[in-house]
């Protein structure tokens, strides 16, 4: 079936896009973070839908994407830390796990049947508008097959061969490139469960001191598999020169390669360009991508971690 490719600036394109939605449908959309694979949260078919899309294991549990914090406080239950870090970095990249409200109607398939929910406000107006005139969750993973590399265009989308997706919502390259930050703020000490933009410096300047996720942690929220985000090709990371029959994926020039994430040594631009990237260099007949050293500081965590995941 024909995917319809329109710009998610368009109010007739989102408004088409929400009328698929509430009839159980999927659609694709542009966060500030990556393009999304959403559906309605709340409806259990759509929700399996989703988990066929992207073969994805059924206990690895979706973001549900609300408009505002008063929306997702009806879903969550705000605990201090939540309310202090929603007033915080809501709208944004940053998603919280809360302990579900009794009675909402979420899908057991959106939370993997916990009584934990992952919830983000985004930081994009457009995808807020549609999220607002939808009027429910939407649950959104990255609009990928399940373990690979996450989309940051519409055409790393089209390129994914979702069969049956009838609209993806267009809004360019995605401006942060790599997805949200989740923090557990369902009980006791906030712990860090994937690092994102919202660095834990910044949680910490608002919440105080935070645990991390164990290596065998429960699986509470996405990002949190060992292997992820991964291409075709090996990875070497860390590298600090090419060998024979790899390619570079350098940063600040340290490789010499042809292919920088930032030739000044700008870690949003890094992050922005990283799955790109990625794609442009998983080609066929490349076996592995050499990595130059990313700086472990600000985004440099995350872009580590995603790398790391993708290396497995």
């Amino acid at each position: 079936m024909y995917t319809h490719v329109y710009s998610i600036n368009d109010p007739m394109a989102r408004a088409e896009a929400g009328r698929v939605i509430l009839n159980g449908g999927l659609v694709a959309f542009a966060t500030e973070t990556v393009y999304g694979l959403g559906g309605d949260a709340t409806n259990e078919m759509a929700v399996a839908k989703i988990f066929a899309y992207k073969a994805r294991p059924l206990y690895n549990p979706l973001i549900s994407h609300v408009h505002d914090a008063r929306s997702a406080f009806a879903i969550g239950q705000a605990t201090s830390a939540a309310l202090a870090m929603a007033d915080v970095f809501w709208p944004g990249p940053l998603t919280l796990v809360m302990k579900l409200m009794d009675g909402f109607p979420l899908a057991c398939l959106t939370s993997a049947n916990m009584d934990t929910v992952a919830i983000r406000v985004p930081g994009d107006p457009t995808t807020r508008a549609l999220l607002s005139e939808i009027g429910r969750p939407i649950a959104a993973p990255s609009a990928n097959r399940s373990g690979r590399l996450s989309p940051t265009t519409a055409d790393h989308v089209i390129a994914e061969g979702f069969d049956g997706l009838k609209i993806i919502l267009d809004g360019g390259c995605c401006m942060l490139g790599v997805e949200s930050t989740v923090l557990d703020v369902s009980s006791g000490i906030p712990r860090l469960l994937r690092p994102g933009a919202v660095t834990q410096e910044q949680i910490e300047e608002v919440v105080g001191p935070i645990k991390l996720a164990s290596d065998n942690a429960r699986l509470l929220s996405p990002g949190m598999l060992a292997s992820h985000y991964a291409p075709i090709a090996s990875l070497r990371l860390n590298a600090t020169e090419l060998w024979d029959g790899e390619v570079g994926l350098d940063f600040a020039g340290q490789l010499g390669a042809d292919m920088d994430l930032s030739s000044l040594g700008d870690l949003l631009e890094a992050a922005s360009n990283l799955f790109a990237y990625l794609r442009t260099l998983d080609l066929p007949g490349i076996k592995t991508i050499a990595v130059a050293p990313i700086p472990r500081r600000g985004l440099g965590v995350a872009i580590n971690d995603r790398l790391q995941r993708a290396a497995v």
